[in-house]
């Protein structure tokens, strides 16, 4: 669901949802300045157990390295990320990139074995930890280039 479905919706649930879903503290704090249903009589336990919730499940899954209070009623909360600007948006931007990095140097990696062995026929085993230890895009593309000049498995075996 779309936040603009979520925002008017009257329940915890949904609140929980839009916590999930939001991408900075700035939206984090918002949703907790316009949730009317939290401040509500009789919902102290819940606000309770809310906070715990946000306290020791969703902040500690967005923002790593960072040790929180055992316990802050909603309202510190809101306060606490208002005036800390956590962010971690940047840091899962530079996970995505970190994962997409390692997802093409394995593909890359997958693909050369694979046009080296059609070339070459089967490969030794020294050749293929070689490849597999390789840990940049640029060392890999160097290796592909030195590999393609090759014209036999010994002169493979001696690419640095």
């Amino acid at each position: 669901m779309a936040d603009s479905e979520l925002a008017p919706l009257r329940n915890l649930a949904a609140v929980m949802v839009r916590l999930e879903k939001s991408r900075g503290t700035e939206t984090m704090e918002q949703i907790f300045r316009t949730s009317e249903r939290l401040r509500e009589p009789g919902l102290e336990g819940v606000r309770r157990s809310f906070a715990l919730w946000v306290l020791r499940v969703l902040l500690p899954s967005r923002i790593r390295g960072v040790r929180f209070p055992e316990y802050l009623d909603l309202e510190e909360i809101q306060r606490m990320l208002a005036e800390s600007g956590y962010s971690w948006s940047d840091q899962w931007m530079q996970e995505g990139m970190e994962k997409e990095r390692q997802e093409t140097l394995s593909k890359t990696r997958a693909i050369l074995l694979r046009d080296l062995e059609r070339r070459f026929g089967p490969l030794p085993e020294s050749v293929r930890r070689r490849v597999d230890s390789i840990a940049s895009i640029a060392e890999l593309t160097e290796f592909t280039f030195r590999a393609g000049a090759a014209s036999s498995l010994g002169e493979l075996a001696t690419i640095p």
